[in-house]
């Protein structure tokens, strides 16, 4: 996968990197199968749970690219 940006679907990193999933449950992004999480951007879901997407986006890059 490219770099994963605040407009990267959280749908997509999972089909690619299904052991990210407890980054987002970290974040309390605890519904990941539900139909908000199938569409909502990286961004999105920062804003709506209060994380810092700039740091997720470091921490989720560096995990994913390992």
């Amino acid at each position: 996968m490219k770099e994963i940006t605040k407009d990267t679907v959280i749908a997509d990193i999972l089909n690619i990197a299904p052991d990210s999933a407890p980054m987002f449950l970290e974040m309390g992004m605890h519904c990941l199968g539900c139909v908000m999480a199938s569409g909502e951007t990286v961004g999105e879901a920062c804003e709506v749970h209060g994380v810092n997407a700039d740091e997720f986006l470091k921490k989720i890059n560096a995990f994913v690219n390992a």
